[in-house]
């Protein structure tokens, strides 16, 4: 009964930061942080860093593997089955209601203007997310070199509009932790 409950509550949870996060699952960090991590401390700071970052590197939208995650360390497998249902449900009807509609929708003055202003708001829960996971981390000189040169890396070839696939930034920074890691590992070893 109890786990029934957990279960119910992580359904609406998803289902409501389903509902009322628009656009996409950067946006959906900074509400997945207040709920999880601030409000109901399910997860800790450095695990919910942690599970962003498995999330952003694993095949999918960063949403979905989110709530598969955090349901799934709450609740097992049916707590990961009924947090994803819960932050795809909304997606679904709302994509669906607009498909039926979507010229005389997109005709509306109205709707551009929400849109536009839902654009504000985007761009302000992406920075706030990124701010606090940066609180968050362990400031060693290795995740500050790296967080600088991605973030240089990132402004130059925006400034410069040159297309430069994330998966690659993820892709270098991971082996650059791995070879760091097999170097002192390999030190280590020779120093015994």
């Amino acid at each position: 009964m109890k786990k029934t409950r957990l279960i119910m509550e992580l359904f609406l949870t998803m289902l409501k930061i389903g509902a009322f996060t628009f656009g996409g699952g950067y946006a959906m960090i900074a509400l997945l942080q207040n709920e999880f991590v601030t409000k109901k401390a399910w997860l800790g700071e450095e695990e919910f860093l942690d599970m962003v970052a498995i999330a952003e590197s694993t095949p999918g939208p960063i949403a979905i593997n989110s709530a598969t995650y955090i349901g799934y360390r709450t609740a097992g497998f049916f707590g990961s089955l009924f947090a994803t249902l819960g932050v795809c449900i909304p997606s679904f009807f709302i994509i669906f209601a607009i498909s039926l509609f979507f010229d005389a929708f997109l005709s509306l003055t109205l709707v551009a203007y929400a849109f536009k202003g839902v654009q504000a708001c985007v761009i302000y829960l992406i920075l706030s997310a990124g701010l606090k996971m940066l609180k968050g981390i362990e400031k060693t000189p290795l995740r500050l070199a790296l967080l600088a040169a991605v973030m240089l890396c990132m402004v130059t070839f925006s400034i410069f509009a040159i297309s430069f696939s994330t998966i690659l930034y993820i892709l270098v920074c991971g082996a650059i932790g791995v070879m760091l890691y097999l170097l002192g590992t390999l030190k280590r070893e020779v120093s015994k």
